[in-house]
């Protein structure tokens, strides 16, 4: 039974979660400061957590960068707050969705179930060029047999790429691979992620340059640049 952390500080909210995600067969644990999930997650790891931004301790934003520092575990930002900025930042400190109060608990529950669904483990696939493995198991991308550090939306990103070689895919499609609506706003962010890829291949060979950009288009893979 997967396990779902709500950290929210407002009661009624709380509760609505936990009615509407044990109803879906989840176990729950609530929690209404930032600090007490950090230590709850190193202690108890849940599968998911669902996390409000404005918390009375620290903030979700900040919870969320403490958190990625030792764990890959799926967030859902929880917020009153719907300006684009705050979208982007949030998916780019490492959430996986951004849901808006007010909100219904049953699409929320819909969420976790399907990003529960896309993070779970599967068999180990090779890409077609023999510079770079992909390991799905272990969420590992080698690059000339030197393992590449990658966040979990960087390595979907990459994996999506390396998939169909010399593709080129939309912002909006890499969004998709993420897992995110294209209408959500968080199109600015896929330049963000593709330029810490970048950084992270260099570091393997400097010359390199296997994610091409096509202007106006989007992104590809390119084995002969790789």
């Amino acid at each position: 039974m997967p396990h779902i952390l709500i950290v929210e500080d407002e009661a009624a909210i709380a509760d609505t979660l936990v009615f509407a995600l044990q109803g879906e067969g989840f176990d729950t644990t609530w929690l209404s400061l930032g600090a007490a999930a950090l230590e709850h997650q190193k202690n108890t790891p849940a599968d998911l957590i669902i996390l409000d931004v404005g918390l009375p301790d620290i903030s979700g934003f900040e919870t969320c960068k403490n958190l990625r520092r030792f764990s890959d575990v799926p967030v859902i930002f929880l917020t009153a707050r719907d300006g684009e900025i705050d979208r982007v930042v949030g998916l780019e400190i490492g959430a996986d969705d951004y849901v808006v109060k007010p909100f219904s608990p049953r699409e929320v529950a819909a969420r976790v179930r399907a990003i529960l669904k896309r993070v779970a483990p599967r068999p180990v696939v090779e890409t077609g060029s023999a510079l770079f493995q992909v390991d799905n198991d272990r969420v590992q991308i080698s690059y000339r047999g030197k393992p590449l550090n990658l966040t979990r939306h960087e390595f979907r990103l990459l994996h999506c790429l390396l998939e169909q070689p010399e593709r080129v895919f939309s912002r909006e499609q890499l969004l998709d691979a993420l897992g995110v609506p294209s209408d959500a706003g968080y199109e600015r962010s896929i330049d963000s992620h593709i330029k810490s890829l970048r950084a992270k291949l260099r570091l393997v060979r400097t010359e390199a340059e296997p994610i091409q950009t096509h202007r106006g288009l989007g992104y590809s893979y390119s084995p002969g640049h790789s």
